[in-house]
């Protein structure tokens, strides 16, 4: 078939770096080469896309990419796809380049971008890639595993230095609004206490003040407390307890720290199978759609109804953390 009447997707990366990006756009490319349809890669997400900086991916553009952290085709946000006009630019752009399909990793902020040109004609595939896990239709999104890897990383050195100067530590981990990772790493981490930004488990300083006196009375000499980004002003609160109870504190922000870095096997697994999922729905004539992870296994949904959909919060993994705790 002349390369001219191969199909044709738009492959970007937009909004937060999350590590596995790189081996879902390994998957998109070398499943959408499989199958004879060009890949067309937009750097620096929308606004790369605002500006024609497009590059045409081939398979071994890919090559030795899959262990990467961050991702080949760079990331940014892109004020202007916040307004009509924005939009409009954008989706012309995509028809301009004769696109069958935009192909988008994100978090929300980048799937709603989807959704809004879907709205001028434009086939938006969205797969999600967030480290924060704060897409409510997906149960998982590609970069948490590793950041919470690394968090974990982070709180096993921290334990060591706090035990020996018996210290109470605190580490605020990423995770914008969502306390996710704050959550599971306070659990894997072996944590006293978890400080999240869910309404129905919030903890107040002055219970983690209590926490630490009756964990003191019992005979624990160091502390470790795991606080979520959404709750921040973690030097604050460390001078609080120090003040309190007469226990030298640290407070260390990891920030962007959990963006980077390998990505985990799971991350890969996730990202590359996501990846093959987005080339075949579109293969298969499925238009705007998100890929998810629902009871276990790759689906997707209209990208409406995914950004749309609710996921109540369940305390049971935080009632363990308690537990495990004492």
């Amino acid at each position: 078939m002349p390369r001219s009447e191969l199909k044709k997707i738009g492959l970007l990366t937009s909004g937060g770096d999350a590590p596995g990006m790189n081996a879902a756009i390994r998957s998109i490319v070398r499943t959408a080469m499989h199958h004879n349809v060009r890949v067309t890669g937009i750097k620096r997400g929308f606004d790369g896309l605002l500006q024609g900086d497009i590059v045409e991916l081939e398979s071994e553009d890919v090559s030795d990419i899959i262990h990467r952290g961050g991702t080949i085709l760079k990331t940014a946000r892109c004020a202007e796809m916040h307004s009509p006009e924005g939009q409009e630019k954008a989706a012309n752009i995509c028809k301009i380049l004769n696109l069958d399909a935009l192909m988008i990793i994100g978090g929300n902020g980048s799937i709603a971008g989807g959704l809004s040109l879907s709205k001028h004609g434009v086939n938006a595939i969205c797969l999600p890639g967030t480290i924060d896990l704060d897409l409510d239709c997906s149960e998982y999104t590609i970069g948490f595993d590793t950041a919470v890897n690394t968090g974990m990383d982070a709180i096993n050195k921290l334990k060591d230095t706090s035990s020996s100067h018996q210290r109470c530590s605190i580490i605020e981990v990423m995770g914008r609004y969502k306390g996710y990772i704050a959550l599971w790493c306070g659990i894997v981490g072996g944590a006293e206490e978890v400080v999240l930004p869910e309404e129905d488990v919030t903890t107040d300083q002055n219970q983690v003040i209590e926490q630490i006196l009756s964990n003191r009375s019992q005979g624990k000499k160091h502390n470790m407390i795991v606080v979520a980004e959404g709750i921040g002003d973690s030097a604050a609160l460390a001078k609080k307890i120090e003040d309190a109870t007469g226990i030298a504190t640290r407070a260390t922000i990891l920030g962007h720290l959990q963006r980077g870095g390998n990505p985990t096997a799971l991350d890969r697994m996730w990202a590359s199978v996501m990846g093959h999922e987005a080339v075949d729905i579109y293969l298969k004539g499925f238009k705007n759609r998100v890929i998810v992870v629902k009871d276990g296994v790759c689906a997707h949904l209209d990208i409406e109804e995914g950004l749309n959909y609710k996921r109540p919060y369940d305390e049971k993994n935080y009632k363990m953390m308690k537990i495990l705790a004492l």
